[in-house]
């Protein structure tokens, strides 16, 4: 049985939890599916493996680039609390749960699988480290409700594949009205920020531009360049911040927590002290590039590998992937999206400081840089593409609510890991998890059945969905477009459809140049 275990852990901590080796595994399963030769199934599947590393080294760049943005905002706003980081709590869990998240993990997969083959719902998660996250937190949330353990790994298995199916079909027509097309759906468990923005976008954004469409004066057409953009607007942030730190902590205290200087940080000079501000700014928009670089890499190779999959394995799979995928769409967006997400995380975090707190005793949750980049970000993105500009901006805003709302309340379901300075960050882990801890708490046998059915509904609202909207065709965003004049020009550089016509940037925002175009989608 330990070696069973063993087992069972070495593939869910090495290979699913590892989203490169999983995504080159897929991909090399649809290049002989669809009879490449050795070599090109190699390459593909090393090139699909490096997009991933890529991604991977470029969120590293982006937590190192902000973690002492970070600690300058803590230092500047005095503000103590618990800082949502799904890496820290599941590093946490593991010590205790590890075997009965591993096969938990391995059966929420194998469920999708099968409800990806045998419903309308042909999705096929693909995001590793995502699942882990979720197979965890109904680990915990279970297991603290005094669930046995087999029962742990079978519910909780059953209600993981349901998610990792019904998700991407929730945001699925948003995420067409991003891409443009049919052949990748979003696989990330922040889908309720992405839908609550796409939705905003429509209620508010009709007249709205796009925020790739800026016009700028001949002087500033550098900005234009979302990597120059960036980087200079994540240079301004942190030099405003570095002098707000260094006015209100002092100088030891603040060449003490953030400083690239050597020796005794009190005679770190000022100089280094903002340079060292200005020099990770710029490192912020390195780590984005890299992202964009490695996001194109992968969909150039999977996207094409998924038709060998939904010929043979998966009619008409769809690859679901993560949040960044969505990134290289509307690159001004993600900025847009991460700093109105900080913000309304923020705004939030006062609410909870001023009423909920002494209300009804919830947690301050700090709003973390890394999930309001990532979740605001994918948030802007789905905002812009059906609200411009005020889409974006608002639908981000409120993606910081719900992530700093719903990790306060989700502490109360975790029992004794409640207490730790961290919890999970992303919208869903907030909902789905405070709903089966809650549920559990009925019983065991109760509690179970209740589960079951919470789990039965989302089913079967996702497939409905599935077929009465998603398959029909609906736009979020047809009705904006009606509100907006053509642009004064075509653009070159947009995704070609199955016909070979272009669109144009107002109506479906186009990868930039240079980005893979990807194929049409999967024949029936």
């Amino acid at each position: 049985m330990n070696v069973l275990v063993d087992i069972a852990k070495f593939i869910v901590n090495e290979i699913l939890a590892v989203p490169a080796y999983l995504i080159g595994i897929i991909t090399a399963v649809g290049l002989i599916a669809l009879k490449k030769s050795t070599g090109q199934v190699v390459g593909g599947a090393i090139k699909a493996t490096l997009g991933f590393l890529l991604i991977g080294a470029g969120a590293t760049l982006v937590t190192a680039s902000l973690e002492p943005l970070g600690k300058m905002i803590t230092g500047a706003t005095g503000s103590h609390g618990v800082i949502p980081t799904n890496e820290a709590i599941v590093g946490i869990a593991q010590a205790e749960y590890g075997s009965r998240v591993a096969w938990l993990m391995i059966l929420g997969f194998l469920v999708s699988l099968l409800l990806a083959r045998f419903t309308p719902l042909s999705y096929v998660f693909l995001t590793g480290h995502h699942m882990l996250f979720m197979a965890t937190l109904l680990t915990m949330v279970l297991a603290t409700a005094g669930v046995t353990s087999w029962v742990v790994v079978v519910a909780g298995g059953v209600l993981l594949g349901i998610m990792l199916v019904a998700m991407p079909a929730f945001a699925h027509p948003w995420t067409k009205r991003v891409t443009g097309n049919n052949t990748v759906a979003v696989g990330h468990f922040g889908t309720a920020g992405y839908i609550v923005s796409g939705a905003t976008g429509q209620a508010i954004g009709k007249k709205s531009r796009s925020t790739e469409e800026m016009n700028l004066p001949e002087g500033l057409r550098f900005l234009r360049d979302s990597m120059v953009a960036t980087a200079l607007s994540m240079v301004i942030i942190y030099m405003i911040m570095a002098v707000v730190f260094l006015a209100k902590a002092g100088r030891t205290e603040a060449f003490q927590a953030y400083s690239s200087g050597k020796g005794d940080p009190g005679s770190t000079g000022i100089g280094n002290y903002l340079m060292s501000s200005l020099g990770q700014g710029l490192q912020f928009g390195i780590a984005v590039a890299v992202i964009l670089f490695g996001v194109r890499t992968i969909l150039g190779e999977l996207v094409p590998a998924f038709q060998g999959i939904a010929q043979k394995v998966v009619p008409g799979a769809i690859p679901a992937l993560d949040a960044p995928i969505v990134f290289p769409y509307a690159q001004n967006a993600v900025l847009v999206g991460f700093i109105c997400s900080f913000t309304g995380g923020l705004v939030t975090l006062g609410l909870l400081a001023g009423v909920l707190n002494p209300a009804f005793g919830t947690a301050l949750v700090l709003p973390g840089l890394v999930p309001h980049f990532f979740t605001g970000g994918a948030a802007g993105v789905f905002g812009n593409a059906t609200g411009g500009r005020r889409g974006a901006a608002v639908g981000a805003f409120l993606n910081g609510v719900i992530i700093t709302l719903l990790p306060a309340f989700l502490l109360g379901v975790l029992g004794s890991f409640g207490s730790a300075n961290t919890t999970f960050g992303d919208a869903d882990f907030g909902w789905f998890g405070l709903i089966i801890g809650n549920t559990a708490k009925a019983g065991s046998v109760a509690g179970i059945v209740l589960m079951l059915l919470i789990g039965a509904v989302i089913l079967v609202a996702a497939i409905a969905w599935q077929k009465k909207v998603v398959d029909t065709g609906w736009d979020p965003g047809a009705a904006r477009d009606t509100f907006l004049p053509p642009p004064a020009r075509e653009t070159t550089d947009a995704p070609e459809t199955s016909a070979g016509t272009t669109t144009r940037t107002y109506a479906k925002i186009a990868p930039p140049a240079g980005a893979p175009k990807p194929p049409p989608p999967p024949q029936d």
